[in-house]
């Protein structure tokens, strides 16, 4: 997986690359886990199961709840990857590792780093853009074209010059979810982006050592269909 850096980077042509919710490179040999997990998880070819055409995921962290509105129709492969992955628990117990102000909450790095070994390769066709990444849009970062794995991003703003990048979102989190979202801790904004392979390789451990400030997903499950009208502007 590779994600870039700062969005307030320096020369111009050094911003179009790094200001982009990508994805790095993982290393090849990840350590053994810490703790449990969905064994499941690490066989991403039996998690293709078709999502409803609409469902909510509501994501419990340690600063409060917040729920995602997801909608089929926006990214049918997008909402049949993020549907598997909460419904076998890939979310839980997760650091947030991205918060950069004005820009994008990121996360989607497994604790586990087997979990991480067995998703790296496991990309998804793109889908079509059709909804703008708009302030509390949710969408997949990527590294360039059929990329998605497992990180997503909710954006902090408008982010609509994604779009032509091929950012698809899939998914919106309301008015009061995102009062949550603002709460999260982002005093480290990029620093731990550019320290994935690692972060992928020790999990959890990592980010609690390195930057132990950062919140964390509890849990994260569906709720139900999602709320009318999902193609509201959050």
């Amino acid at each position: 997986m590779r994600f870039t850096n700062s969005v307030l980077a320096v020369a111009s042509a050094f911003f179009l690359v790094s200001s982009l919710p990508a994805q790095t490179p993982a290393p090849a040999e990840p350590k053994a886990a810490a703790s449990e997990y969905d064994r499941t998880l690490l066989k991403p070819a039996l998690l293709k199961e078709k999502a409803p055409e609409t469902f909510q995921v509501k994501f419990e962290t340690s600063k409060g709840d917040f729920v995602m509105d997801v909608t089929r129709a926006w990214a049918p492969n997008g909402a049949d990857r993020i549907y598997n992955l909460v419904r076998h628990h890939f979310y839980d117990n997760m650091v947030i590792f991205r918060v950069v102000p004005n820009f994008v909450v990121q996360f989607g790095i497994s604790s586990y780093p087997p979990v991480n070994a067995a998703w790296r390769g496991d990309t998804i066709t793109d889908d079509p853009v059709k909804q703008s990444n708009k302030r509390g849009y949710v969408t997949f970062a990527m590294a360039g074209p059929n990329t998605r794995t497992t990180q997503i991003f909710i954006s902090f703003k408008d982010n609509s010059f994604l779009d032509s990048k091929g950012f698809t979102p899939f998914a919106t989190v309301n008015k009061e979810g995102m009062k949550v979202v603002e709460k999260l801790y982002d005093g480290y904004a990029d620093g731990p982006t550019g320290e994935q392979g690692s972060i992928q390789a020790e999990g959890k451990a990592y980010l609690d050592k390195h930057y132990p400030k950062l919140d964390v997903i509890k849990h994260a499950t569906i709720v139900g269909p999602a709320a009318a009208p999902a193609a509201s502007n959050p």
